[in-house]
């Protein structure tokens, strides 16, 4: 059985924390995580989400909608935002950096990731597998 949840976003302040703790609550809601396992995965997908959310804010225009789907053995996670520019690693990642670090964090800690266009802006999305 699949399962969506949609959210419209105004792209003002607080939106990367308002996108984390929908999240949590939907992940929550569908019971998708639990015990120990879970609560570590669920952190890990909360901070992609922070991480694609504060990219679409600082590079990618106004981000306008976040959209969490679930299938049995997988998360899908977009945030759709105003800019038709595709996302790109800014420089050599290396540790001690600041900032810099999203996408390879995607890289990381999901199973697949992308982008694609939407309206005149795009979607950048992150697939996470979970337990069935």
């Amino acid at each position: 059985m699949s399962q969506t949840r949609r959210f419209p976003l105004d792209g003002g302040p607080g939106v990367v924390g308002r996108c984390r703790d929908l999240t949590r609550q939907v992940l929550q809601e569908w019971s998708a995580l639990t015990g120990p396992a879970g609560r570590v995965l669920t952190a890990d997908i909360v901070l992609l989400v922070s991480e694609i959310v504060t990219n679409s804010c600082r590079h990618g225009g106004a981000p306008y909608e976040l959209r969490i789907d679930r299938a049995p053995g997988l998360l899908w996670v977009q945030v759709s935002d105003t800019s038709p520019k595709r996302p790109v690693p800014r420089g050599t990642h290396r540790a001690g950096r600041v900032s810099g670090h999203g996408l390879y964090l995607l890289e990381r800690l999901s199973e697949a990731w992308g982008w694609m266009p939407r309206g005149t802006g795009k979607a950048v999305w992150f697939v996470v597998a979970t337990p069935k």
